[in-house]
């Protein structure tokens, strides 16, 4: 493993770039007035510097912020000007760009999947038709060089699944075909995959849920019922609403927007289930199947294979079913008193456990890879929308892998109906391994919140207890919730529901300290939290969330109110990974540069496995590898403060490090960004740009966290 010592050649002209924006190279000692502080006021003290929320970074290691004259800034608005034209005349229709990727597909550098496998042009099944090029020689010619290092997969029980198309196809012990040396690792680490023949009969509509429809029924959720849906949609909150909540309201009661994703899974009755896992049908490993031309031909192709397994399975249903049926029959006639509660059928320990919450973008199977590695004891997937689960997408079930180090690890949806919901949770209970399932009702985006879902739920507590009480009741695995503490700042209403969530079904719930119109713009609210969870009942574990940046945060928490089971840490973790050991062994790691350096590099191997070796592989780990970057610049070593430990809202100022990769790691330019991803990834592609997609250097703006 390279050090931050042996990387000095290559971080030299990087350092050069980085240390331009100052005035002369990295001091040892500044004198007062060649140390201004960030906002340009001079001797400010430690104190008045976290007064502003500032980072209280060691005079000696300041440096000036970058001088901008007139001109620089006349100049830069200019180009950016120029830029927006340039964005609007190139704008495309969606069917340019559906031709555009086409074209790119076919292309000299998107080899067939197949022949890259196998070396032979003929062995894709495809022929003419394949969306991929078959010509072997000119992607010889165009491929990029190998990158430095070893093919991820080496040492796997198979060959490398990308063949000639690896980027490190130069490894591969035998041949170009990338056959490795057998026995010494397992198949694959990762499950939850979706089953093609699934995906096929959710592309169809055709997956009825018996369970969730079952229980739908019995608590009246089911049917277009007017008095529910007024109950439901028209509730009048005792929170007053905006003008614009006012009309998304009025839309969502009128069966607007909010609606059109649910309408489509109104009358599951009139649909049929296929096999959920077969062995014995063969599925497609190249690319998901398209939609057949000629509708008999697909008819006659499947018909035989896909009658028998939906024919046994849904034998197995009826006979669950009906089971379940009689089952609840004896209960009502015997004792109601003697039927266990949902909530008790499973349970799952969250007290005392450091819980990585479920993180939007960066949150990623890799990242939870590496924060297992530094000592996370539970890991949560990525949120995803109910309504594109339900459609067989296959991006959003991406969210939803699990790796085998993950020991216990949930999935986090989010939908607006109950309908919606349930059948999602019984739908990931079928298909998924997993230790709970996590019900979104805290989300703040505004894309979410129009639809009905998310923090817009906090304005509907009967839809709120509708949601969780189908689910819990649907399925055995442990169904938790993630809430704010309102929807509008200074209207809290969590401590009026806390004392009912467990009788809903709910197995844990989460709090995020703040409200939706504050999204994530001052600090959390850790007194409500506490109140709220000295509210709830024992049985329900009440864990906090927000602002947790070391283990002072952590102890504080935990001391200050017993009733909380635990907390969940977020941006904390985005920022340092780390905080997880920190948090374990009670004290600051004062981390070096190249130690932060080799947490990065197996975020990037476990990205290359997870996300492929070939060259769409490498980009999308860079993508995300750049994503996290916006994020981790904003941690300053503990050896550089006056004033410790760093708090989450602190604005780092211009401070140089203790060598230059520490420099380069502390710059908030996505320029230094890409070039800390070419030190592990090679070199970028030509025109290549980036623009971090939650703006976690904005500070100030609510939007952004």
């Amino acid at each position: 493993m390279e050090t931050a010592t042996e990387l000095a050649p290559q971080l030299a002209p990087m350092a050069e770039s980085t240390a331009a924006v100052g005035e002369g190279p990295a001091p040892t000692a500044m004198d007062d007035q060649a140390a201004p502080s960030p906002n340009g006021v001079p001797h400010l003290t430690p104190e008045e510097l976290v007064a502003k929320a500032i980072a209280p970074v060691k005079r000696e290691f300041l440096r000036p912020p970058p001088s901008r004259t007139q001109n620089d800034t006349a100049h830069e608005n200019k180009k950016a000007d120029a830029a927006q034209a340039g964005l609007a005349r190139e704008k495309k229709s969606k069917r340019q760009l559906k031709r555009e990727r086409r074209q790119e597909k076919k292309s000299a550098l998107n080899l067939c999947p197949e022949i890259a496998k196998t070396g032979d042009v003929a062995s894709c099944p495809y022929k003419d038709k394949c969306r991929f090029g078959h010509d072997l020689e000119a992607f010889k010619t165009q491929k990029p060089a190998d990158l430095e290092g070893e093919c991820p997969f080496l040492g796997s029980e198979e060959p490398c699944p990308y063949g000639l198309a690896c980027r490190f196809s130069g490894t591969h012990r035998e041949g170009l075909l990338g056959a490795n040396t057998p026995g010494s690792r397992k198949k694959s680490s990762e499950m939850n995959a979706l089953n093609k023949d699934v995906q096929k009969l959710l592309w169809k509509n055709k997956m009825p849920f018996p369970k969730s429809d079952a229980q739908l029924k019995r608590l009246g959720l089911r049917g277009p019922n007017k008095s529910l849906k007024k109950m439901l949609e028209g509730e009048i909150s005792d929170i007053p609403l905006s003008n614009n909540c006012k009309v998304a309201e009025e839309n969502d009661s009128d069966g607007g927007v909010a609606r059109d994703s649910r309408n489509e899974l109104d009358h599951p009755s009139q649909v049929s289930r296929e096999e959920n896992v077969s062995d014995d049908l063969a599925t497609e490993e190249i690319r998901p199947l398209k939609k057949a031309k000629n509708e008999s031909e697909e008819k006659n192709s499947s018909i035989d294979a896909g009658t028998t397994v939906l024919r046994k399975h849904l034998d197995r249903i009826h006979t669950e079913t009906e089971t379940d049926a009689s089952t609840d029959s004896m209960a009502t006639e015997t004792d109601r008193s003697l039927k266990l509660h949902p909530r008790e059928k499973k349970l799952i320990d969250f007290r005392d456990k450091l819980y990585l919450a479920p993180l939007t973008t960066v949150g990623n199977l890799p990242f939870r890879r590496v924060c297992k590695f530094l000592g996370a004891d539970i890991t949560c997937g990525e949120m995803a929308m109910g309504t594109n689960l339900l459609q067989g997408q296959a991006s959003e079930w991406a969210l939803l892998r699990r790796h085998s180090s993950e020991d216990m690890f949930g999935v986090q949806i989010c939908g607006a109906y109950p309908d919606t919901v349930a059948r999602t949770v019984e739908l990931i209970d079928q298909e998924c391994t997993v230790d709970f399932i996590d019900i979104n009702m805290g989300c703040p985006i505004d894309i979410v919140v129009n639809k009905g879902a998310g923090s817009a739920l906090l304005t509907k507590p009967m839809r709120m207890k509708a949601v969780v009480e189908v689910s819990s009741s649907t399925v055995d695995t442990p169904i938790t919730i993630k809430v704010r503490t309102g929807y509008f700042e200074g209207k809290n209403r969590i401590d009026s529901l806390i004392a009912d969530m467990g009788k809903w079904g709910a197995s844990a719930v989460t709090i995020h300290g703040r409200s939706r119109q504050q999204r994530y713009s001052k600090l959390a609210d850790w007194d409500y939290i506490d109140q709220c969870a000295r509210g709830a009942p024992y049985s329900l574990q009440v864990l906090g969330n927000g602002d947790i940046f070391s283990y002072l945060d952590w102890n504080k928490h935990k001391s200050d109110c017993p009733e909380l089971s635990s907390c969940m840490i977020a941006r904390g973790a985005l920022i340092k990974p780390w905080i997880f050991t920190e948090i374990k062994e009670q004290r600051h790691w004062d981390i070096s540069s190249g130690e932060r350096l080799n947490i990065l590099k197996d975020y990037v191997r476990f990205g290359l496995e997870h996300w492929g070796s070939d060259r769409k592989g490498v980009e999308t780990t860079r993508h995300f590898l750049l994503e996290w970057l916006s994020y981790t610049y904003r941690y300053v070593p503990v050896s550089l403060l006056d004033v410790i430990p760093q708090k989450l809202n602190w604005r780092p100022p211009s401070y140089y490090g203790r060598d230059d990769l520490e420099t380069l790691m502390a710059s908030d330019s996505a320029a230094d960004w890409i070039r800390i991803s070419e030190m592990l990834l090679g070199r970028v592609p030509d025109g290549f740009t980036f623009a971090p997609k939650h703006k976690s250097n904005a500070y100030d703006r609510a939007e952004n966290g």
